[in-house]
């Protein structure tokens, strides 16, 4: 387990880092529903949104940036302001450190200060794993508190494949 690491806001210029980690899940991987590789700009306008109202946390390993998670909003309408989602992905090299539970239980420490009571993960899946999807996404945030709410069934299709989509829900 790796506990040289640090924790810290995500900056623009860190925009590089996390589409090289972001690009391994779209095209080698099911664990994105996107098909083609956001370019550096649309990352940076993404980041520059998101840090407006959210906390975008990323995690550094000998000043190499090897994993993010951040919360965005669940929906523009007002009754929905005390819920947000959440998204996290490391370096496929850093994965099962400790760092992606470092990194939700910061995320969720700043969320609670915001008041925020609920967090949604959309979570790939499929009954069965193949060489694109495994249960790890599944597993993290079951092992991190949440809990399946909803179940959609061939929802996002990737690789000439389908995939569910499952909403996990934690309260705070």
């Amino acid at each position: 387990m790796t506990n040289d690491f640090i924790l810290r806001e995500a900056h623009l210029e860190d925009a590089v880092k996390l589409v090289e980690i972001y690009s391994y899940y779209v095209l080698n991987t099911s664990v994105s529903f996107e098909y083609t590789v956001p370019t550096i700009e649309e990352f940076e306008d993404r980041i520059s949104k998101i840090v407006e109202k959210y906390p975008y946390l990323v995690c550094e390993v000998n000043n190499k940036i090897v994993g993010y998670a951040y919360a965005s909003a669940y929906s523009v309408r007002d009754a929905y302001a005390w819920t947000v989602t959440t998204s996290i992905y490391l370096d496929k090299d850093y994965r099962r450190q400790g760092i992606g539970t470092a990194l939700y239980e910061k995320l969720e420490n700043r969320l609670r200060e915001q008041g925020i009571v609920n967090i949604l993960a959309g979570v790939a899946y499929c009954e069965k794993e193949d060489e694109y999807l495994s249960h790890d996404s599944f597993k993290f945030h079951s092992k991190m508190g949440f809990t399946k709410v909803a179940h959609m069934e061939s929802i996002g299709k990737k690789f000439d494949r389908w995939y569910d989509l499952l909403w996990m829900q934690k309260k705070l």
